[in-house]
């Protein structure tokens, strides 16, 4: 059943509301031969889709661009280059970059900002996964706290925010080297923790793998772990967590 039937039966009333909407839910995906766009993900899950950019020739991704925009949806983009974002920029001005996050986004519907996740940083050298969280969840809606250069080497720091933090829902902790940062976090608060492990830091740190190992075995309770750089992921989850906590 194409839209134009459903809809059709929708205004004869043969069919009712909820039914539509379920078939809406089904309804294929916009196949564009080299992608398959999921533009009715919204209505499953509540959020809509967002492109992992690295790795995908500019044509390809433009194209994509163009789809979404085209369907006034807003679009995201993870892991973009500049020069990617300038090849959509020229077809479409009202894109956006964000050069720390590497994000690029159309926003065609701004949506209300709500409750408060808190994105915390252990140095200054993980904001830029910290970015990709804060603006992650922001782009779905999010109110969100950035408390950076908070991390362990100066515990005061944190111990003078951690009041502050603990007024949001979610907290999502960046922390690269050992990865303390989220077990002390945990230790502190009685909300949710997301830990995210960066690859900063020296040759033991195994390009994150450390701070992966640390966050895994951490005794404090309330912690999980996305992986290694995965800003994203956890910007993801923690909109989750706080649209359960607004409800």
């Amino acid at each position: 059943m194409d839209i134009h039937e459903l809809l059709l039966k929708v205004k004869n009333n043969e069919i009712d509301l909820s039914e539509a909407e379920k078939t809406l839910k089904k309804l294929p995906y916009e196949d564009l031969g080299f992608a398959k766009l999921d533009h009715h993900r919204m209505l499953r899950s509540g959020f809509g889709e967002v492109v992992y950019c690295s790795g995908k020739s500019t044509e390809h991704l433009v194209k994509i661009f163009q789809s979404f925009n085209e369907k006034n949806i807003n679009i995201m983009g993870t892991r973009a280059s500049k020069e990617q974002y300038e090849a959509i920029n020229a077809l479409m001005p009202e894109a956006e970059y964000d050069e720390m996050s590497r994000i690029v986004k159309i926003m065609r519907n701004v949506p209300e900002q709500t409750g408060l996740i808190a994105v915390c940083t252990g140095g200054t050298s993980d904001i830029a996964v910290a970015e990709e969280a804060a603006q992650t969840a922001e782009f779905f809606g999010s109110r969100v706290m950035r408390v950076y250069d908070v991390g362990v080497a100066g515990i005061h720091r944190l111990l003078s925010k951690i009041e502050d933090i603990n007024k949001a829902n979610c907290i999502v902790a960046v922390a690269g080297m050992e990865g303390a940062l989220p077990g002390v976090i945990a230790g502190m608060s009685h909300k949710p923790v997301i830990a995210v492990p960066t690859s900063i830091g020296y040759g033991a740190n195994f390009n994150g793998l450390s701070s992966l190992l640390t966050m895994l075995n951490s005794c404090a309770e309330g912690i999980a772990v996305v992986n290694i750089d995965n800003g994203f992921g956890a910007g993801y989850m923690s909109t989750q967590i706080n649209r359960l906590a607004v409800q």
